[in-house]
């Protein structure tokens, strides 16, 4: 496990998710939404990138597997959340199901296969399996959290200075907003409680003024 205080770091993550899929829906929780098969469908896409075929010559793009990890765990995120439970429980939950959690050593594919046949099977979500998945393609904590966390709040940013009706400017200082998120991931402090808000401040910082 990670140095970061986890807890903390699924409170943030959970309530990222929930503001996030309050924009689709503002009563998400309650409409049954099937977070489980997107999850399964993202695991196809992961496989993809690994390479499964063996009738033709493939190289796996550890890159986009890990990038589909982190899209699987927005719908994990989601589907973790059931009517009244808050996110501090929820969280709570998070760290009770890994604190004794052993990697199974599957491989990136066996491992893929485990979640996906269990999202299929329970129409729900299995962290430690999520977990075994992260292990086997060397996917830190904290780099899932990075991630996640830096995609959520570009998202948002985006949202706020008008990318709904095409008045946002996606390129600054001739680098586009992703290239200026990964430099501000890259020296931001992943463990403090405010590191989603600082990464929001910091994108404001450098947006073109008005």
């Amino acid at each position: 496990m990670s140095d970061i205080n986890n807890r903390q770091a699924f409170i943030t993550m959970l309530g990222l998710q929930d503001r996030m899929n309050a924009k689709v829906h503002s009563d998400w929780r309650n409409q049954g939404f099937a977070w489980c098969r997107a999850a399964w469908i993202e695991c196809a896409e992961l496989m993809d990138h690994y390479g499964y075929k063996w009738w033709k010559k493939q190289d796996a793009d550890i890159e986009q597997v890990q990038l589909e990890i982190v899209d699987i765990w927005h719908f994990g995120l989601s589907a973790m959340f059931r009517p009244g439970a808050d996110i501090d429980t929820l969280a709570g939950e998070i760290v009770s199901e890994l604190s004794n959690y052993e990697p199974s050593n599957k491989g990136v594919l066996e491992a893929t296969e485990s979640l996906a046949a269990y999202c299929l099977r329970s129409k729900s979500f299995s962290v430690t399996l999520f977990w075994d998945l992260m292990a086997a393609a060397e996917l830190s904590f904290d780099q899932l959290y990075k991630q996640y966390v830096g995609k959520n709040v570009l998202n948002f940013f985006r949202q706020d200075h008008g990318y709904k009706d095409g008045s946002y400017i996606k390129v600054w200082q001739g680098e586009e907003d992703n290239v200026h998120l990964v430099e501000i991931l890259a020296s931001a402090d992943i463990a403090s409680p405010q590191f989603a808000d600082d990464v929001y401040q910091r994108l404001t910082a450098r947006y073109p003024a008005a």
